[in-house]
């Protein structure tokens, strides 16, 4: 019976991609432009600026595949009782990038990516086209957030704050090698006075705060094993891996701990800028696998889940659940997304399949996982 609901609902799914007409495809910016000006890069980093800092880089490195980012987020909350070891044995089974298989432990992270996917995407778009960028606004936010307050060490998390190469660089790292706590915050409130008003900042409502939390609280600590093996390189303005803990949990045996993205991950999402499509080998159409990926259909031996609880909105907006639209501070976004999952569409339909596998990087590990409650300020 569960087999029979998951196939209507990929028809459905099916259904309305045929009525949205074609994925419509980000115009590439000229040759040598910056994608992103620096505003919207504080924009878009935000709503994750404030993980630990190998949460952040497994989220830059999985936000570069948003196709297969959706297939595991909708797996995952097909599949809720699924954790720990058999957690990390599902994974193996799966064909995704390494760095959205690592996201499988945090359910509430990959609810957050598949309900706004042009976030997602331009999260992605900016860490290949202006990395070093990319990162060094998640220092100026981490620094806001120290500056209002809302950044210090507690049972949840540790802060150092060190000096290299003359800059502040502020870490965040797990208080304990073996829980994980993920912080949901609200961006208007957690960095003081923001100063972009025509870029207000992406920030996402979960479902079911705990009581009393008001802007800022944590999830409930899961014990880590593996899962958690990205490294932030803020002085190189680079990710890495522990390659330890990334071939623990991969079962692997790579010995390279730089990060490269994947282009076969990327299964036809268009780069959004000229030098990004030149430098991966101009895959820059999409194909008929992406299609494929968001009809529903099954490969690999995978069963397709539902879509991610929880929305994106602007400040003071009443938000937005739909691929493609401007759900945080904005108009409609055009991207890879655009006409898919229309409406309340997207949240009872099925995932797809999809290859997946990365040699990517960082030093680090943690597992977290969904729930609500934990410490909150």
């Amino acid at each position: 019976m569960h087999r029979v609901r998951l196939h209507a609902a990929g028809a459905a799914l099916a259904a309305a991609l045929a009525a949205a007409g074609t994925f419509a495809q980000p115009a590439p910016s000229p040759p040598g432009a910056p994608t992103f000006k620096q505003e919207e890069l504080e924009q878009l980093a935000a709503p994750i600026a404030l993980y630990p800092d190998a949460l952040v880089a497994q989220i830059l490195m999985a936000s570069t595949y948003p196709l297969e980012v959706v297939e595991a987020a909708r797996w995952s909350k097909a599949n809720p009782k699924v954790k720990d070891k058999a957690l990390e044995d599902a994974m193996q089974q799966q064909r995704w990038d390494p760095s959205v298989k690592s996201l499988a432990a945090f359910p509430q992270v990959l609810a957050m990516l598949d309900a706004k996917l042009d976030w997602t995407q331009k999260l992605g778009d900016a860490f290949l086209a202006q990395q070093k960028e990319l990162m060094d606004a998640v220092q100026r936010l981490r620094a806001k957030a120290q500056v209002a307050g809302n950044l210090k060490s507690g049972k949840e998390q540790t802060v150092k704050v060190e000096q290299q190469d003359g800059s502040t660089v502020y870490i965040i790292e797990p208080a304990s090698p073996q829980v994980v706590y993920v912080p949901t915050y609200n961006p208007t409130i957690v960095y003081g006075p923001w100063p972009y008003p025509g870029y207000p900042p992406y920030y996402y409502y979960p479902p079911g705060p705990p009581p009393g939390a008001v802007f800022f609280w944590f999830s409930a600590g899961v014990i880590v094993g593996s899962a958690m093996w990205g490294h932030c390189n803020w002085r190189g303005g680079s990710v890495n891996i522990n390659v330890n803990n990334y071939n623990r949990y991969n079962r692997s045996n790579i010995n390279n701990p730089n990060w490269q993205h994947n282009v076969d991950h990327r299964k036809g999402v268009q780069y959004r800028d000229t030098a990004t499509q030149q430098r991966f080998g101009g895959s820059a159409k999409p194909g008929a696998d992406s299609r494929e990926a968001y009809r529903g259909r099954e490969q690999g031996g995978q069963a397709p889940g539902g879509a991610g609880a929880g929305k994106f909105a602007p400040p003071g907006g009443a938000g937005d659940r739909t691929a493609g639209s401007g759900g945080f501070g904005g108009g409609r976004e055009a991207g890879a997304f655009e006409g898919v999952g229309r409406g309340g569409e997207t949240r009872d339909f099925s995932s797809r399949g999809a290859s997946s596998r990365a040699s990517a990087g960082m030093g680090g590990g943690a597992r977290g996982g969904g729930g609500r409650g934990g410490g909150r300020r």
